[in-house]
């Protein structure tokens, strides 16, 4: 139980990878602040996560897009649980559009999902992990087709740009005793000598979460 009473943030939880995490680190007895945008889904899965035995966790909604809602969902959790341990950057959008019939707004809201939303959860919660000591972001990005796929320019634009912002915030925020990863389909490979990433998405993230990864930082991990 690596994560007993660890904080867990996880936005866009409502939903696919989010929702497996949540599960994941609810059976690894970590507290959770479970973020979506949907009430709809996030609190279905709150239903659930009951039901199975697992009640500490928190729904939280708020567009984590727009600062004012980035700063309240970091702000409600650091309320509620004291700190945070681990964030969770999984909120996404994926408009399937044509490049040349794409209007500016879907192109606007996905890189503002993706990419500035990633970023204003990374600075609030990261000033947190500061204060501290510590702690790890895993920004969730997949392209299951590959590094290109048709019809999808703002999200491949958005996830390549997040994966320069894993890199980036690795760099800077080391220092503070911070770990940012990147996790997903399409990204690049992981190579580190000595080093075996589990092939499980869950199984992964929870890895480089956990005390056996405390020495890595700043890679972009490339499920199968």
């Amino acid at each position: 139980m690596e994560f007993q009473d660890k904080v867990i943030v996880i936005t866009g939880a409502g939903r696919g990878a989010g929702r497996m995490l949540a599960e994941a680190f609810a059976a690894q007895g970590a507290r959770l602040a479970l973020n979506d945008i949907s009430p709809q889904n996030v609190e279905a899965l709150s239903i659930e996560l009951s039901q199975r035995g697992y009640p500490n966790h928190k729904v939280i909604v708020e567009d984590i897009a727009k600062k004012v809602g980035a700063q309240a969902l970091i702000n409600q959790v650091e309320d509620h649980y004291g700190r945070i341990d681990v964030l969770i950057n999984h909120a996404s959008v994926e408009p399937h559009i044509a490049l040349l019939d794409m209007d500016e707004w879907d192109w606007q809201r996905t890189i503002d999902v993706n990419l500035t939303g990633a970023f204003l959860t990374l600075q609030s919660a990261g000033r947190i992990m500061r204060e501290r000591g510590g702690g790890v972001i895993i920004n969730i990005a997949s392209l299951s087709g590959g590094t290109v796929v048709l019809d999808r320019a703002a999200y491949v634009a958005s996830l390549f740009g997040l994966v320069g912002l894993t890199r980036q915030a690795a760099r800077e925020l080391f220092a503070y005793g911070i770990r940012v990863h990147a996790v997903g389909r399409g990204l690049g490979r992981f190579q580190n000598a000595g080093t075996t990433v589990p092939a499980d998405m869950s199984r992964a993230v929870l890895f480089l979460c956990g005390p056996r990864a405390a020495h890595l930082t700043g890679h972009i991990v490339n499920m199968p």
